[in-house]
């Protein structure tokens, strides 16, 4: 990779947590796909790079989609009106299901990917199926795109119909393992990713045979925690030797610096303790939590607590895959949180889910999310011509794409300095 510099509106923010403004300026792009800085005249040891002039347009970090669901796709808008186990049974397993078909996989999962190329998002961590040819099929189409991403085939044994459900915990594992192996230095930016659906859904068995899997191959872990009173009290039910629902996860090692828990809405004290001592990720779904009438996760007292925090469109309890929704989201959910409950701190601010989006969920990637030496070269111009006016400055410029952009604004897109877009 040869070094190459975009021109334009740079905004980020900084490791102080502070949002860094810098109109008519040269992001440089290193030839490892790092970023080496962002600069208002171009260095003397990058004179005579390559430059993309995207003059007029904001230039910002990538979004981090840190969790979504490629087989719910084409559920998008349904079943809102359901509490979350009935809409499990009712809507999302019959459609996980048709993945059998690989033809029909294939149709749905070029339409995710297509989407998720155009818009914002720049690295995912995505729940498949429990369907081995279907994975592939979605990793594939994925490696295509240009994007970074995590993919993970489902695993369920217990607590589903007959037509979704493994039959048993060791022909789970096997198959995971065999797709594993089909997996194997297949693709150089879509990486395996461990996937227990939820502990309801897994028996123990299950959960051990992933827990030999994790070991063996050395594999980051995605699931969901206490997303819904109704589903912890049956993990209560399920798992009587765990004191709570992050403990019975961390009983097989689901726990750690390379895990994403989604939603984690409900957490005891002892929950939050544990989650930061494992340094593990929280995937903020706002939109999802809405829609499927979860409740709202109390992200400012997380950040306050040292816990990771990213953001999550997760479709299709989200009706969204636009990342600039689930910033959007994030702002409304918390200050309705602070209205409504007394004892709540101060709402988050756009620039604090702006950073969710970005540096908070890239984390998980690395070194990933900001424009500092270093880090991933992952960026996103975008065209704000559409809301901005003549003689606003970048402050004001930002704070109008906050709750503006759309998919379709986005003009320009690398991940870790490959052009997408």
């Amino acid at each position: 990779m040869k070094p190459f510099a975009l021109y334009g509106d740079h905004i980020w923010m900084d490791t102080d947590s502070a949002l860094q403004l810098m109109p008519e300026s040269f992001g440089i792009c290193d030839g490892s796909g790092r970023c080496a800085g962002v600069f208002k005249t171009l260095p003397r040891a990058f004179e005579g790079i390559s430059v993309r002039d995207l003059r007029g347009h904001l230039i910002v970090p990538g979004y981090i989609d840190l969790h979504t669901h490629a087989a719910q796709y084409r559920n998008i808008g349904l079943g809102m009106d359901h509490q979350l186990i009935d809409w499990l049974s009712d809507l999302t397993y019959p459609e996980e299901a048709r993945f059998a078909d690989p033809a029909f996989a294939r149709t749905v999962y070029g339409r995710f990917a297509a989407e998720l190329k155009a818009g914002f998002t720049t690295r995912a961590v995505i729940f498949a199926s429990a369907h081995t040819e279907a994975t592939s099929i979605l990793a594939e189409l994925m490696e295509e795109t240009g994007l970074i991403s995590y993919i993970g085939r489902v695993n369920m044994d217990r607590s589903a119909p007959d037509y979704i459900r493994e039959p048993d915990a060791a022909s789970a594992v096997a198959e995971t393992a065999r797709w594993l192996e089909a997996e194997s230095g297949r693709h150089a930016r879509t990486h395996p990713i461990l996937t227990p659906r939820f502990i309801p859904s897994c028996t123990p068995d299950l959960l051990e045979g992933l827990a030999c899997l994790r070991e063996q191959y050395r594999l980051p872990v995605q699931s969901h925690l206490d997303e819904q009173p109704e589903e912890i009290e049956w993990v209560r039910e399920l798992c009587p030797e765990s004191v709570s629902y992050a403990a019975a996860y961390d009983r097989y090692g689901f726990l750690s610096g390379r895990s994403v828990m989604a939603h984690c809405i409900y957490m005891t004290d002892d929950e939050i303790g544990l989650m930061k001592e494992r340094s593990t990720f929280i995937a903020h779904c706002p939109g999802s939590n809405a829609n499927v009438r979860s409740g709202i996760a109390p992200i400012r007292r997380y950040l306050g607590e040292g816990l990771s925090v990213g953001l999550g469109t997760d479709i299709s309890g989200g009706s969204s895959l636009d990342m600039a929704d689930a910033v959007r989201d994030a702002l409304a959910a918390s200050r309705l949180l602070w209205r409504l409950s007394d004892d709540h701190p101060k709402h988050l601010s756009a620039q604090e889910c702006f950073s969710l989006a970005t540096a908070g969920g890239g984390a998980f990637f690395g070194r990933v999310g900001r424009f500092e030496p270093g880090y991933e070269f992952d960026a996103v111009a975008v065209d704000d011509t559409r809301w901005a006016w003549p003689g606003d400055d970048l402050s004001t410029r930002f704070e109008k794409f906050i709750y503006n952009a759309r998919s379709g604004d986005v003009k320009a897109k690398y991940a870790a300095g490959t052009q997408i877009l």
